[in-house]
């Protein structure tokens, strides 16, 4: 029956029943909706029965956690992608393997179906099409049903991008946050120097104009490299901590929307998800930051990534590290990056020495790099090789003004900034945009000069927009600017 598809694909109604009416009219009467409800129906029994549930006397509860408790055995879902079932609250459960590897970390209500959605679309209208002589008419009926509930194009791109063995997958880790951008103009703010220190200055007691604010969702360092891999068109997950509120739900939205996948990601039900406001002036920003307490466990990922890329997390974040230097000894294949954050440099050196051991590359600034080796800041060679010692196959150093270095087998690499072709907007993200640029093209097998090579070009488009996301740009983009680049824009070798 129409009302059985239109639950699973929560269609407009009565539009939808409609015009499945006219779909079958133009394809002969074949009551293709009801043979195709029979055999989504037929196979979600089946798999029901195999995991030793009745069809007859299953609640929609039951059987999500039941599909949840055997997501470690695909091969019991190999032939129900466009399964679920619709109960009399008028829910669905999935029986999609990529809803229910999602669904591991969520609460009953906040399930996913996006997915299966998606597959029961196609097979819906591969259905008709197969009938019809104007496959045009089959088109025009479909959208005027509501069947275009998802974008099938970016859905399949996205699963091609998963199956395709060649794409490095990137599994980023670490805080993730919401975002207030709070512009502030000449006549609001000044700032006010106190020996070494700068004070941004707002009248007292008043109610000074602010020029503009912007909400960005989904940031921090490990979201931000996620988006940026997902862009350059790799394969890139996020495990982060957000409560069950929703600011958490429009994260996982904005995640899923950049085609990064959420299925790491963890939620804690009774917590916040961590809020931050951003007063910019100028080219510069103050953050007022408040990180929620999370419980930071660590869990195995589903599908083992071919990287792992560590950054900021929270103060009490240490088990989390523990759980991941075990997952590293037991995936010893699995390549890790380091770009420490606050609480990983307060840590201090020889707690940490452990993940610098472990790391293929250790990220860094100048400043960061002589905290860590305790060497002075004249010499790149010595800070790199004071790097190298704690392990790391490769390090990479930004300098600011100074360009960026990169040092592998004895050789250190250097190049400058890539142009600004206007006056930065806002600076956020523009280290993320560098290192996760670094890494990707380093994980997709391109030589050091490559990824040194193209790491400033997204750092230098990130800093023209607000937020740390907006500004990201696709390798294609990136090819284009090094194209197009000044003569002085290139790798050289520190002799």
């Amino acid at each position: 029956m129409a009302s059985f598809l239109r639950t699973l694909l929560n269609a407009r109604d009565p539009m939808f029943a409609i015009t499945i009416r006219d779909l079958e009219r133009v394809t002969g009467n074949k009551s293709v909706d009801l043979a195709y409800m029979a055999d989504i129906t037929h196979r979600a029994h089946a798999l029901m029965r195999a995991i030793g549930l009745d069809p007859a006397d299953t609640t929609a509860y039951e059987l999500y956690k039941t599909l949840e408790s055997r997501a470690t055995e695909p091969e019991l879902f190999v032939n129900t992608g466009d399964v679920g079932l619709p109960f009399d609250d008028g829910g669905v459960v999935s029986f999609n393997l990529e809803d229910v590897r999602s669904n591991q970390y969520r609460s009953f209500p906040e399930r996913t179906t996006d997915h299966m959605r998606c597959q029961v679309q196609l097979g819906l209208l591969e259905r008709y099409r197969g009938l019809a002589d104007n496959e045009a008419e089959i088109t025009k009926l479909a959208h005027q049903a509501g069947l275009d509930v998802c974008d099938m194009k970016e859905y399949h791109m996205e699963e091609q991008l998963t199956n395709n063995d060649t794409t490095p997958s990137i599994l980023c880790i670490g805080d993730i946050f919401t975002d207030a951008f709070i512009t502030l103009g000449d006549e609001t703010a000044k700032i006010i120097k106190e020996g070494d220190s700068e004070w941004l200055a707002v009248p007292f007691g008043r109610k000074p104009p602010y020029e503009r604010v912007d909400i960005v969702k989904s940031v921090g360092p490990s979201p931000n490299v996620a988006v940026s891999i997902a862009r350059l068109g790799y394969r890139a997950g996020l495990m982060a901590w957000i409560g069950g509120d929703a600011t958490g739900q429009e994260a996982l939205e904005h995640l899923r929307s950049e085609h990064v996948s959420t299925e790491s990601m963890v939620t804690e039900q009774d917590k916040a998800t961590s809020y931050w406001y951003v007063l910019c002036y100028k080219a510069d920003r103050t953050m007022l930051v408040k990180s929620e307490q999370y419980r930071y466990e660590w869990r195995d990922p589903s599908v083992k990534p071919d990287w792992i890329y560590l950054a900021y997390t929270g103060e009490d974040s240490w088990p989390l590290h523990e759980g991941l230097l075990d997952y590293l000894a037991r995936n010893p294949e699995v390549k890790f990056a380091l770009q420490p954050g606050t609480f990983q440099f307060k840590w201090g050196l020889e707690k940490m020495a452990p993940l610098y051991a472990r790391s293929s590359i250790t990220l860094m600034n100048r400043e960061e790099a002589m905290d860590v080796t305790g060497l002075p800041h004249d010499s790149i060679r010595d800070l790199a090789n004071g790097l190298h010692n704690l392990g790391p196959e490769t390090v990479v150093i930004t300098d600011g003004p100074n360009g960026s270095f990169a040092s592998q087998d004895g050789r250190v690499l250097t190049i400058p900034n890539y142009p600004d072709p206007a006056p930065p907007v806002e600076r956020t993200g523009a280290g993320d945009a560098f290192s996760s640029t670094f890494v990707a093209a380093i994980a997709a097998g391109e030589p050091i000069e490559t990824a040194l090579a193209w790491a400033p070009i997204n750092s230098m488009n990130v800093v023209q927009h607000i937020g740390a996301q907006k500004g990201l740009l696709s390798l294609d983009e990136i090819k284009h600017y090094l194209e197009v680049a000044p003569a002085d824009y290139v790798v050289k070798e520190l002799e």
